[in-house]
């Protein structure tokens, strides 16, 4: 089975979301919140770090995914979450994962079907998607949708390499 896991970084929550998948089927791991409040931040990403490292070791993923930084209206904070994502990414390849790394709007178009989609509409496709009794909390919710975003996108490219091996072979005919 290949388990993922899906990271939403952040200085003070950081969500995590783990699905397995075998064949075809996509099953619901875990997910939660490392959450480190009222603290410096050099202390704030150890705790990532030391999150971000338990969580691997409690569920033993396969690959490792991450949403991307991106330029918030605030420097101080897209600096402050690029560190978060750095400690994070550090616990995956202390680990020897692959990091792979999709943009928030990716992410969102691979399991909303809409780059724009605001965070109610991802929790909602998560639920659906992963067949939950009960929609996660924000953060997790992202960290599944980061994880889901890393399946379909290999899906695809799967698939993708599939139709061009059939189109060159009807070339060779």
């Amino acid at each position: 089975m290949q388990i993922i896991l899906g990271i939403d970084p952040g200085s003070r929550i950081t969500g995590y979301g783990v699905i397995g998948v075998q064949g075809r089927q996509t099953k619901y791991l875990g997910s939660g919140c490392i959450k480190v409040m009222d603290e410096h931040l050099p202390k704030r990403l150890k705790n990532v770090f030391d999150g971000v490292s338990e969580i691997i070791t409690q569920f033993q993923p396969t690959v490792f995914a991450i949403e991307q930084v991106f330029m918030a209206k605030n420097p101080d904070s897209a600096l402050k979450l690029g560190q978060a994502r750095g400690a994070a990414i550090v616990a995956a390849t202390n680990r020897d994962l692959e990091v792979f790394e999709y943009s928030a709007r990716a992410i969102k178009q691979s399991v909303v079907g809409k780059g724009s989609a605001d965070k109610v509409q991802v929790q909602h496709m998560v639920t659906h998607l992963l067949k939950l009794n009960k929609t996660p909390q924000a953060d997790a919710a992202d960290a599944l949708a980061v994880a889901l975003c890393y399946l379909h996108t290999q899906q695809s490219m799967i698939k993708f390499a599939g139709s061009a091996t059939k189109t060159a072979r009807r070339r060779l005919q």
